[in-house]
């Protein structure tokens, strides 16, 4: 149903040009999957959509098969299965678009606070973890934690990350997408974040905030053209930095420091 309600947006985006053609597609799954493999091996989805699903995509439409053209975004549920799916599988997808992650703000599910999950019963969270909940399976596929214990490989992947929510979620799910940006800061995995002043988790603000996220995934798929006020502005700043002894806080120009490739 997501699928289809969100039809109208993508359809005005292609008819205004902003949005390059591309194959989407909204897999049903079962109510509150988690898009993940449960912890009793009774519903693998995350085995499925990485798998089978994803190869029959490929073998079905006139599709590209590299990572750079292989995209994944979702909203609420669908964002904490987007995240958890891409920084498990960096190699597989070249962005993701998380909008509104129902992620806690933790990295531990020792941490867990009533105000964290108060929409989710304790059935739901041992019918997917176990019963009782298996901490350590919780925090395997936790978004926050594997970005920590996969950092490198999701750093060097190269993966373009969207992170957003609504400083009024419902749910308060903002609290986790903040965290979410700090673990990704601390990290050093880039990344663009945007947290919408008066935004809840429904309503009119969902529209646009969809077309952002979709126009971050399109502007991934290429390269952007140099920018002659960048390269301006570049000459002037860069031999500044040559003398310093210290890069920025991503390395972007580590090659101009003493001690990187910049002598």
């Amino acid at each position: 149903m997501l699928g289809v309600r969100q039809r109208p947006i993508f359809t005005s985006m292609w008819e205004a040009g902003t949005l390059p053609p591309m194959v989407i597609v909204t897999p049903s799954v079962t109510p509150r999957c988690f898009y993940m493999d449960f912890r009793d091996g009774s519903e693998k989805w995350e085995s499925f959509l990485v798998g089978p699903f994803l190869a029959h995509l490929r073998e079905t439409f006139n599709v590209r098969t590299d990572r750079r053209g292989t995209l994944v975004t979702g909203i609420s549920m669908g964002g904490m299965g987007s995240l958890r799916l891409a920084f498990k599988y960096p190699e597989t997808f070249g962005a993701v678009a998380s909008m509104e992650p129902g992620i806690s703000p933790i990295d531990d599910w020792a941490d867990m606070r009533p105000k964290h999950r108060f929409w989710r019963g304790d059935a739901l969270m041992e019918t997917i973890y176990g019963s009782p909940v298996d901490r350590e399976y919780w925090n395997a596929n936790n978004p926050a934690t594997i970005a920590q214990t996969r950092a490198d490989a999701i750093r060097e992947s190269g993966i373009r990350i969207f992170l957003e929510a609504g400083d009024e979620d419902a749910f308060w799910l903002y609290e986790g997408t903040e965290f979410m940006h700090q673990v990704l800061w601390d990290q050093k995995i880039r990344h663009e974040y945007r947290l919408y002043y008066g935004a809840d988790h429904v309503g009119g603000t969902l529209g646009p905030r969809t077309e952002e996220a979709y126009l971050f995934l399109a502007s991934s798929l290429t390269d952007p053209e140099p920018d002659p006020g960048v390269q301006a502005t570049r000459q002037r700043i860069d031999p500044m930095k040559r003398n310093l002894t210290e890069a920025d806080h991503y390395e972007v120009d580590k090659a101009l420091i003493k001690g990187g490739d910049g002598q």
